[in-house]
């Protein structure tokens, strides 16, 4: 005997949600609006039904509705920007509808529809026992960078993470190495794209464009280097 569950989402704008899922892709199995409401989406095997709030509890403006296991999450995270870029004409990434950014290396990333529904898209071999950050294994500015990986990749929290690094680089700068400082100043550019703060983004391109690098480590930093050039495009980019 198997058991299935389907996760079942709240919709306060039915026809609006079941249109978002329509554009990634899903195709919608259900709809009915009387004598009450309920719809259900389907991909790739997956289903996704919604429903009204019962009544008198009053809709959170964003909650987690349901985890999405993948095989292929940057494949998948590449096809949904794709529908999104074509549905809306750039990338909501901010408010409702949105989706976050993805970085190589990433084993998830956030989905979250018109009314608040966040799915959560994961590898679906990410390990069991995550390293969530501050590794033992780690000190000085690597473990800094560790930490801020997970407020930025995990949590969202794009701020947090800033803080994290500049406070690191005041505190462990001096001593780090300079494939470190580069990672740091890389990853403080990609997070000042993201939070629009164009004076900070100048600043640590400029520190990361003084750092003295070999042809080697360059190679190595490739995608760190290109991050915040990677997240301009992919915020900027509009549809054909």
């Amino acid at each position: 005997m198997t058991d299935t569950a389907v996760p079942m989402l709240w919709s306060g704008d039915l026809a609006g949600t079941l249109a978002f899922y329509q554009a990634l892709g899903y195709t919608v199995t259900y709809e009915q609006t009387k004598p009450y409401v309920y719809g259900a989406v389907e991909k790739d095997g997956c289903a996704l039904h919604f429903a009204s709030a019962p009544p008198g509890v009053a809709l959170p403006a964003e909650h987690v509705g349901a985890l999405l296991m993948v095989d292929d999450v940057a494949a998948r995270h590449a096809e949904f920007t794709a529908a999104l870029r074509a549905h809306y004409g750039k990338i909501p990434a901010k408010g409702l509808p949105r989706i976050t950014r993805f970085t190589p290396g990433q084993s998830r990333f956030s989905l979250v529809d018109p009314v608040g529904n966040t799915v959560l898209v994961i590898q679906r071999d990410e390990p069991k026992e995550l390293d969530y950050g501050g590794s033992t294994r780690l000190t000085g500015l690597a473990r800094v960078l560790d930490n801020a990986r997970v407020l930025r990749d995990f949590k969202n929290d794009d701020k947090a993470a800033t803080r994290v690094l500049e406070t690191g680089l005041r505190r462990f700068g001096t001593a780090a190495p300079a494939t470190e400082l580069a990672r740091a100043y890389a990853a403080l550019a990609e997070l000042a794209v993201a939070t629009e703060d164009q004076d900070r983004l100048a600043h640590w391109r400029s520190e990361l464009a003084a750092l003295t690098l070999s042809a080697a480590d360059r190679a190595a930093l490739a995608a760190d280097i290109a991050a915040a050039g990677t997240l301009t495009r992919w915020l900027t980019e509009t549809a054909d």
